[in-house]
């Protein structure tokens, strides 16, 4: 679908940006910084949430700040406001020293960071409708519709439905001459439907489907052809009622065919912060955990089976990591990180990238990113993706060659080790596979196992028809706690021999 041009928000092009942002490079400049950066950001966020057939949340903010980050006798320093004007942005540069100068005696090693190209640019991503565009009683009378007729089925006793939008604006510049203006916007929808079997004393939900993803209100409707929602909304009321009465599933070891839908969190938790280089070195060690895929493993680590190919990418179509450039002022690009099955990059920002021997020219790959101008950035994860086989088989055939085994749909919980080895995940909507064919729902189950043995039994992935682009509008890391936005692309894939637990047992104890 060829997506329209569209141009910055002139609420923000027509901020000071230039004058604020010169006013602070050269007070840095002057006051002894070998390096200064300016970044102005403005973030609108909309979420608004229909209970049943009622109302029940709506929230709108604006994040609008400047932010200075200055490198002064080989340490940082760094400061923010919310006011973007050249008064404010020059007292911030001279904050910035300060809190360098200040941080001399305390820092470790000198600051180092990469030599990277000089970029000068607007970068704007795709989207048909801009979901600020759309009046909220649009948004709100959609949502109504949705829970309305989710209800209208006896089957379902509670139905949400919830949209989160954002657009955000990034304007940065440095002393080196980079300076770029970038804007995305991200949208997720999503409905839930419960059901209460009282006799029983059962609970049970489904949600959809729909990804968080980087397009536009297009996708909210469906009107872009990407998400079938009337589909949805007529299946989840069957579906629901299925898992209601499905039974429980004895614990052993099944081969799994893993729809995207569900695998996209595994990649997440199991690779993606697994292959963020400063997790490896135990930068993260005292809050989000470190990495069992250290440097010294890197083109030699055996991280799954041969058929197993990862990349990141900051500019996948419509991903929700997918920038113009970091927020270091470097290029966005892909790369491997898995290659046959074996481990041979990392995520990097400018300063991370020094520490890795065999990074080639040591140079970013453009991870570098923070929640809002008010946060320093931090090395983030990009959009990390399994990659689908040419000419591969569909989920059919995936199916068709398990005699006993699971179909595994849509995320929900999970839970992994500090070194990212040992995981448990579950799912929305375990299908029982006999000789090759669905015969029912099962619940209360979990599939666990360590991370390069759960890829090493990576059999088989289906073809690019099977690809699917799922993620989160809020990964978090670092302390202070940052979120940012990050989607994860894999097809159907099948895995074999999989331990699988009984939850219900487990809970027992």
């Amino acid at each position: 679908m060829s997506m329209p041009r569209h141009y910055v928000d002139p609420a923000f092009s027509d901020l000071p940006l230039d004058a604020a942002a010169d006013a602070a490079l050269t007070r840095a400049a002057q006051l002894g910084a070998s390096h200064a950066e300016v970044r102005v950001e403005r973030i609108l966020s909309q979420d608004v949430t229909v209970r049943d057939r009622a109302l029940s949340g709506l929230h709108v903010g604006e994040d609008l700040g400047v932010s200075v980050r200055v490198v002064h006798d080989d340490t940082w320093g760094f400061a923010a406001g919310p006011d973007p004007t050249p008064t404010s942005a020059r007292a911030l540069a001279e904050r910035a020293v300060a809190v360098a100068r200040a941080s001399r005696a305390l820092r470790g090693s000198p600051v180092q960071r990469t030599d990277e190209p000089v970029h000068v640019g607007t970068w704007v991503s795709d989207y048909l409708v801009d979901p600020f565009d759309v009046d909220v009683a649009e948004v709100v009378g959609l949502l109504l519709d949705r829970t309305g007729r989710l209800l209208d089925d006896p089957r379902v006793d509670h139905a949400t439905a919830m949209l989160q939008q954002v657009r955000e604006s990034t304007f940065y510049t440095d002393t080196a001459g980079t300076r770029t203006v970038q804007q995305r916007v991200r949208v997720h929808p999503e409905v839930e439907a419960l059901a209460i079997d009282a006799d029983a004393r059962q609970v049970e939900t489904l949600r959809s489907l729909a990804a968080p993803a980087g397009r536009g209100y297009e996708y909210v409707t469906g009107a872009d052809g990407v998400h079938d929602w009337d589909a949805e909304l007529a299946a989840l009321p069957e579906l629901l009622a299925e898992r209601l009465r499905a039974p429980s599933l004895p614990a052993g070891r099944y081969d799994l065919v893993i729809e995207p839908t569900n695998l996209w969190l595994t990649i997440h938790e199991s690779i993606g912060h697994a292959t963020e280089l400063d997790r490896a070195l135990g930068f993260e060690a005292d809050y989000a955990g470190t990495s069992f895929a250290t440097p010294d493993g890197l083109g030699s680590l055996r991280y799954g089976s041969p058929t197993m190919q990862v990349t990141a990418d900051r500019t996948e179509p419509f991903g929700l990591a997918s920038v113009g450039w970091d927020h270091e002022g470097v290029a966005a690009q892909r790369w491997d990180l898995v290659r046959d099955g074996l481990l041979v990059g990392y995520q990097l920002d400018r300063s991370s990238a020094m520490l890795l021997a065999q990074a080639a020219g040591n140079r970013s790959n453009g991870c570098a990113y923070a929640q809002s101008s008010q946060y320093v950035p931090i090395q983030r994860m990009a959009n990390v993706s399994l990659q689908p086989a040419a000419g591969g088989p569909d989920a059919a055939d995936l199916v068709a060659d398990v005699e006993d085994g699971l179909y595994v749909v849509g995320d929900k919980s999970w839970s992994i080790d500090m070194q990212r080895y040992n995981f448990q995940f579950t799912a929305q909507r375990f299908h029982r596979i006999r000789n090759g064919r669905l015969v029912g729902q099962v619940k209360d189950v979990a599939y666990q196992g360590r991370t390069p043995d759960f890829w090493g039994s990576l059999a088989a992935v289906g073809g690019p028809q099977t690809w699917w682009l799922g993620g989160t509008f809020v990964c978090g890391k670092a302390q202070p706690g940052q979120g940012a936005p990050v989607s994860h692309g894999a097809p159907t894939a099948l895995f074999r021999g999989v331990s699988v637990l009984d939850t219900r047992q487990e809970g027992r104890g």
